[in-house]
């Protein structure tokens, strides 16, 4: 007697493709979890920036006054945060921490007198560089205080300059970010070696 035919066993699951069709289908999913991770990062630096620039800008009033205390008398300078948040903001930011106290003045020229480098040979700074910012209103005139930096454009960091004599030809390239109010005349009398003993903001209640 003839046997059976044995029933062959039913095939389960998806049909699959060749290595290569899956690699080929899976490759658009990556490509677009990559873009959607790239757009959620950009939006998270967006808001990061937006909300430290907008603190950045309230910590301060619109005008502030800064005291620089010499070995050859007072400074008193106006500082403009309102118009230049960048650039005022980090110098403010660098007197309250106490960062100029002591250093000295290590360049004097007929027409500007420059400061802020802790190693005293104007080529150091603070550990953080800012943006190059400028405002119209501001210009490169006697009394102004603005930030040294090398030839990048947005190298400043901590070293600044008053200027004794008008220098129209740094202005767009150099941030001015204040002006000297009071004591033009230790300005004038500085030497290089010179020192700041003390810099501070000076309270609203003390002006």
């Amino acid at each position: 007697m003839a046997g059976k035919r044995g029933k062959g066993k039913k095939r389960t699951g998806k049909p699959r493709g060749t290595e290569h069709e899956v690699r080929a289908q899976e490759a658009p999913k990556r490509s677009w979890l990559v873009l959607g991770l790239l757009l959620v990062l950009a939006v998270v630096l967006a808001v990061v920036w937006a909300l430290s620039r907008r603190q950045n800008e309230g910590a301060y009033a619109a005008v502030e006054t800064v005291k620089i205390e010499t070995n050859k008398g007072n400074i008193l300078i106006n500082v403009y945060p309102e118009k230049m948040p960048i650039t005022a903001g980090n110098f403010l930011d660098l007197v309250n921490r106490g960062f100029y106290d002591g250093l000295i003045w290590h360049r004097v020229e007929d027409w500007v007198v420059q400061t802020g480098d802790p190693t005293g040979t104007g080529m150091g700074g603070s550990e953080k560089t800012i943006k190059l910012e400028t405002h119209g209103d501001l210009k490169n005139v006697v009394g102004a205080v603005g930030m040294a930096r090398s030839q990048a454009r947005d190298s400043a960091s901590s070293q600044f300059y008053i200027l004794k004599q008008d220098a129209s030809w740094l202005d767009g390239d150099y941030a001015v970010f204040g002006e000297v109010i009071e004591g033009m005349d230790v300005v004038n009398n500085l030497v290089q070696g010179d020192k700041m003993l003390k810099v501070t903001v000076v309270p609203k209640s003390s002006e």
